[in-house]
């Protein structure tokens, strides 16, 4: 059987230090732009050590959140990490262990690239969103958006033809690409697709905190770097480092990364019928809860 996801996944501390530092601040970005309310149900797809769970739950107590990853290392770290205030499961973005249209919002940050099948991935957000709720994902703008990436890759295209095979790789991951992150949400039939882009900084204190990452054990470039021998990882080491340095002493680089976002995106019914019965089926949700105490079944 295929496996679900193709990102090597070893160690929750790796994962920080490759991902982890990022995605918490392009999960500030990405929370507000796909907005929440309280007292919702929100699922996080491919939560990984927890940073778009931790950002939704510490923005409002009533916020029922659930993350869940593929990797078992992962979510055993984030609820050792974050537990106190989401709850995260293994399970497998292909196959949502939800009923139907029993969340407010299905979200996924970083992680429909590397996702065997985002399309099925997709389906099944949407299935498990109520009509009415929200389903939003952001994504690395891989070849063009993130400054360290382009750095590395295209250094290592230039040593190396093993190299240059990584960097088409990496460059050409399903849902990278200007606007088909947003046509595979059409495609799905989630209406209001608002296509935006979010950016952060990425900010190093010398070359070594931007190598580090690469030496462990965890993502595709770190992969890359363990299949190389140790002649040509070294040879590897100098020539990015001379790239990062550019010329000036080492010390602190700041580096650019957007993300390609379809938040707002709403789960309806294709007919227009369908999408007016689904906006009225909204309304009366809003409204009922804004009359009703908060006591819900648990989702898990």
């Amino acid at each position: 059987m295929t496996a679900s996801s193709n990102f090597m996944a070893r160690d929750g501390d790796g994962y920080e230090l490759q991902m982890g530092r990022w995605s918490r601040r392009l999960a500030t970005l990405f929370v507000d732009f796909a907005a929440y309310r309280p007292s919702e149900r929100i699922l996080d797809v491919g939560c990984g050590t927890g940073s778009l769970s931790t950002e939704l739950s510490g923005r409002s107590a009533t916020i029922d959140v659930v993350g869940l990853d593929y990797s078992e290392i992962y979510a055993r770290h984030a609820q050792q990490h974050n537990g106190a205030r989401a709850r995260f499961l293994v399970g497998d973005a292909g196959a949502l262990p939800f009923a139907t249209g029993v969340l407010d919002r299905t979200l996924a940050l970083l992680v429909l690239h590397f996702v065997s099948d985002p399309g099925r991935a997709i389906t099944e957000m949407r299935r498990v969103t109520r009509p009415g709720g929200v389903v939003a994902a952001a994504v690395w703008d891989a070849g063009g958006g993130v400054l360290t990436n382009r750095l590395f890759c295209d250094t290592a295209a230039a040593l190396d033809p093993r190299g240059e095979a990584f960097r088409r790789t990496s460059f050409s991951r399903p849902m990278t690409q200007c606007g088909e992150l947003a046509e595979a949400w059409r495609r799905s039939d989630l209406v209001a697709v608002e296509d935006s882009t979010l950016t952060i900084r990425m900010d190093f204190d010398c070359f070594e905190d931007y190598w580090a990452p690469y030496l462990g054990q965890d993502g595709p470039y770190a992969a890359y770097v363990s299949s190389l021998d140790c002649a040509a990882r070294q040879t590897l080491h100098d020539a990015v480092r001379h790239a990062y340095l550019s010329g000036r002493n080492d010390g602190p680089r700041s580096f650019a990364a957007s993300a390609w976002a379809v938040p707002r995106a709403r789960r309806c019914c294709g007919t227009r019928r369908g999408r007016i019965r689904s906006l009225i089926v909204a309304v009366l949700i809003d409204n009922v809860r804004r009359r009703t105490p908060s006591v819900r079944t648990p989702l898990i």
